[in-house]
């Protein structure tokens, strides 16, 4: 036939709606597979189809008959088998023929009288009243039914009622544990306690009657019954752990330990096997119950049964990272504790513990900490650092810097401490000391880094002539040390002697052919004058040097755009994802760069070879911010902080999208987390972080610079 005119144009913006519908989906498949999870729970959608079937057709009501028509058969052919009455009733209570059904079970209740089964469903269809009659009669027929009579129980009104049924109960099965527990939980503390000692005579082996009663008695007495349990049950951990925690609430603290070697000695006597998990498990189960101690004496006691001297470092340290993550404090406290006191001479685990008690701990306790890690690991220079930070946070200037006069007596010309003590006084204003110690520190450590932080801060102080001497002498001390050359290149730039600055890093580049940063600041000189033939050339001769490096290739695009050259920059983002196809700078420009229509398309493309990519996450976090999906949005912001909280970018682009959406807990937050990460990476981040002006401002201030220099175009390079 003949075609509508425009047909053809309607069907193509159809499939291209179609397409991006797609996309979206497909998005929302990757972003599953970056967390690990699927938004759909199998289990609830099972539930949910099951909740939703109704007698709705003929073939529903088929069903039912063929269901009848089977459950009349099995009552026939065994009347004996309780099961099939209580299924029978079930289905006719479900088709809403509730007579039928109370008729089928009582004729149930008549066939099967042993049954309490039968019993128990003939009273939840009929009346409460009704129920009760039922029950009597059924307690004629099995008077020694457990379920039988707390059910009889239930349907009392009255505590008394309760009482008398549970007291009837017990004369004719005494040793039911369910029926004392039942029967003690109606009483006040006095009855329940006289009740307790006779239900411990008739049932001896219930732990948790004796238990139980011990808790109602006082201190005095509560030692005797337990004794006279373990006498009756010497099988039985939960008894001995009563009495160690008996032991601490009374303020007996050094009983605890004594007990707890004592249960494993005796368990150990009576074959019971001594499973150091399910004995951990214990010990956070105390501290659960609030009894620190006993969780402490259990670790001691039992981290160490059944495993080979040689794991014990290993395994004890992946206990200590598995309570952490189930936010157990004091074992995880307890297991780093015993780990130190077996190895106190391993940095490592006395950092993890100082970060454990970091974050969980108060400030008493980590500066407790330190003070021991220091002792025993004195040549630890990064205990030293972290202990002087600790005090310096604080508050406790003169602190710190006495805890760093000690690291300097336990390490002689430590390049790092040197470097801390220089921060500790920057940060204090005290340039003086500060350049003081500086001039020390060249003569005796001597490092490229001494120098570097040495011309930093003549640059923060505007020394600008005794800066240059510093780099230019040092650039003579330490020719492959990059940053020197950087410094002094960016020193005759700001100074406006670019042939100068152009020599400079000549110079650099030769004596530094692999530093790609050094490169970049040489070709940006270039770009700044608008030398695009000259940092085209410089570029190109970069990566020649340095072969697949992603920021070179983002350079060199950027020469292009600076250029004006757009299909010269589609040639280069091209080549430079062929040549570093897991590059998320790359993807992520290419993702801005594309008009909006390909940009999903090319973001699915991104996630499929970059799955865990800062960049990536934050570019498919615009994506959605300018489709309006915030939650999405924040979510795959989330994960790039999460991927690389060091990226400051990320930090910036996150903090921008939450005051676009005006919340305040939100933008707090994010600015919050940010604090805590310290990030110090990112083109945006550094630009404004490295600015002689903003050097030695807080996190804080850097985030809301960066996020004022961002453009508000969200995809603008």
């Amino acid at each position: 036939g003949f075609a509508t005119p425009g047909s053809g144009r309607k069907d193509l913006t159809q499939l291209g709606r179609a397409r991006d519908k797609m996309l979206g989906i497909k998005l929302d498949r990757v972003a599953d597979s970056v967390t690990g999870q699927t938004v759909i729970d199998p289990k609830g959608y099972l539930t949910d189809l099951n909740s939703s079937v109704r007698v709705q057709n003929s073939s529903d009501l088929q069903d039912i008959k063929k269901a009848r028509l089977l459950l009349k058969s099995v009552i026939t052919t065994n009347p004996k088998h309780g099961p099939g009455w209580i299924a029978a009733a079930r289905l006719e209570q479900e088709t809403g023929k509730l007579v039928i059904a109370r008729n089928l079970i009582m004729r149930g209740c008549e066939t099967c009288p042993k049954s309490d089964d039968v019993w128990l469903e003939a009273a939840k269809m009929h009346t409460k009243e009704q129920a009760k009659a039922i029950l009597a009669k059924a307690i004629r027929f099995i008077p020694t039914s457990k379920k039988i009579w707390l059910a009889a129980c239930k349907y009392e009104e009255t505590i008394e009622g309760k009482k008398a049924v549970l007291r009837r109960a017990l004369e004719l099965i005494p040793h039911s544990v369910d029926l004392w527990k039942a029967a003690v939980e109606l009483e006040n503390p006095d009855d329940a306690r006289v009740m307790l000692s006779r239900a411990v005579e008739l049932v001896p082996t219930s732990v948790e009657l004796w238990i139980a009663l011990a808790r109602l008695e006082t201190y005095k007495n509560a030692r005797k019954v337990l004794n006279r349990a373990r006498k009756a049950i010497p099988t039985e951990p939960q008894i001995w752990i009563t009495a160690s925690k008996l032991e601490e609430a009374n303020g007996n603290i050094q009983n605890v330990e004594t007990i707890i070697s004592k249960a494993v000695t005796s368990l150990a006597a009576h074959q019971v096997v001594i499973d150091r998990d399910t004995w951990l498990q214990e010990a956070e189960k105390a501290e659960k119950s609030n009894s620190k101690i006993t969780c402490q004496a259990i670790v001691r006691t039992t981290i160490g049964i059944g495993i080979d001297p040689q794991d014990y470092k290993n395994t004890w340290l992946n206990d200590a990272e598995h309570y952490q993550s189930r936010k157990s404090i004091e074992t995880t406290r307890a297991i780093y504790a015993h780990l130190l006191v077996n190895f106190p001479g391993k940095r490592k685990i006395w950092e993890k513990a100082a970060q454990f008690e970091r974050q969980y701990g108060d400030s008493t306790s980590l500066d407790a900490l330190l003070k021991k890690a220091v002792h025993y690991c004195p040549k630890a220079e990064v205990l030293w650092l972290m202990w002087a930070k600790e005090k310096w946070v604080s508050g406790d200037v003169d602190g710190a810097r006495g805890i760093l006069k000690q690291a300097f007596a336990a390490n002689t010309d430590s390049e790092d401490v040197w470097v801390a003590a220089v921060k500790l006084e920057v940060e204090t204003k005290e340039f003086a000391r500060a350049r003081g110690l500086l001039s020390k520190a060249r003569e005796r450590a001597g490092t490229e880094r001494i120098w570097m932080k040495s011309a930093q801060l003549e640059r923060r102080l505007g020394n600008i002539p005794v800066c240059q001497k510093l780099l230019e002498d040092g650039t003579l001390r330490y020719p492959s040390f990059d940053k020197l050359w950087m410094m002094l290149g960016q020193l005759h730039a700001a100074k406006g002697d670019r042939d100068v600055a152009r020599k400079t890093y000549r110079q650099g580049v030769k004596k530094c052919p692999k530093s790609t940063p050094l490169w970049l600041c040489y070709a940006n000189l270039e770009i700044e004058a608008k030398e695009y033939s000259r940092a085209r050339s410089l570029l190109e001769t970069a990566r020649m040097k340095i072969q697949k490096d992603p920021e070179l290739w983002l350079a060199a695009i950027n020469v292009e755009e600076k250029a004006r050259n757009k299909k010269v920059v589609k040639q280069i983002i091209a080549k430079a994802l062929q040549e570093c196809p897991g590059a998320g700078i790359l993807w992520a420009h290419a993702i801005a760069t594309d008009p909006a229509p390909a940009r999903k398309s090319r973001s699915y493309d991104a996630l499929k070879r970059c799955s865990d990519d800062p960049h990536v996450f934050i570019s498919v976090a615009k994506l959605f911010w300018l489709d309006g999906k915030q939650r999405k949005a924040r979510n795959w912001f989330n994960r790039a902080i999460t991927v690389r909280p060091n990226l400051g970018d990320a930090w910036a682009w996150f903090y921008r999208f939450e005051k676009d959406q005006q919340r305040k807990s939100k933008i707090q937050r994010v600015l919050k987390k940010c604090i805590e990460a310290e990030p110090s990476h990112g083109a945006r981040w550094c630009a404004v972080s490295k600015k002689v002006e903003n050097e030695g401002s807080k996190t804080e201030a850097i985030l809301k610079l960066v996020e004022e220099t961002l453009p508000r175009d969200v995809f603008e390079v």
